[in-house]
């Protein structure tokens, strides 16, 4: 299998479905109390990308895109409309938006992640897929605009020198999620206006 750098279409994936995914066992004990536990430490996205199609021609696009990847074979990229920013949706990212790391004289790579921050509780989401032309970096609250590189297909940035010991480096960036197929058949309905439809057509990310 292979991954490849290609985005699903905009304009079908801005009206799917989906969103994050966690698995949990609960344990209901003989007195009614429960036991909780996280089968996973990270959560899973999952799509429905079947409710962007609006016309025979977004059809023929899904179909298209489907073949190519050869159904579950190999991954893509995914813009998911309500989390694809390092900033709220509605903001434009900022060099200071996502602390990616602490430098400590030695180190010059680190790796694009964002931060999920609600009350005294944070979960870090590992970014592995940045959007080429959009990465911001910070060194210390102030914008570097120059020394370091970021490589778009795993989104680890490497520093030219490393930052020295204390510095505080974050980042600002768009990126996508990789997806693949999570089905190897396309149930296409014809209409009679011949334009088609496709009841579902479930995308799951790829987490490695």
């Amino acid at each position: 299998m292979a991954f490849h750098e290609i985005r699903f279409p905009d304009n079908i994936s801005r009206g799917a479905r989906g969103g994050p995914e966690r698995r949990t066992q609960i344990v209901e004990l003989a007195s009614g109390d429960e036991e909780r536990n996280a089968s996973w430490a990270n959560s899973r996205r999952r799509y429905d990308v079947a409710y962007g199609i609006r016309r025979g021609d977004d059809l023929a696009a899904v179909v298209a895109f489907f073949e190519a990847r050869n159904g579950r074979l190999h991954g893509f990229r995914f813009k998911d409309w309500g989390d694809f920013k390092s900033c709220l949706p509605s903001g434009t990212p900022s060099h200071s938006d996502q602390v990616i790391g602490t430098g400590d004289g030695s180190t010059t790579g680190f790796q694009l992640a964002k931060n999920y921050v609600s009350g005294a509780q944070t979960w870090t989401r590992a970014i592995t897929k940045p959007v080429a032309g959009s990465l911001r970096i910070g060194f210390d609250g102030t914008e570097l605009v120059s020394g370091w590189s970021v490589d778009t297909t795993t989104g680890g940035v490497t520093f030219i020198s490393a930052p020295g010991t204390g510095a505080t480096v974050s980042a600002g960036f768009e990126f996508d999620v990789p997806v693949r197929f999570d089905t190897d058949v396309l149930d296409v309905t014809h209409d009679l206006e011949r334009l088609g439809s496709i009841t579902s057509i479930p995308l799951l990310e790829i987490r490695r």
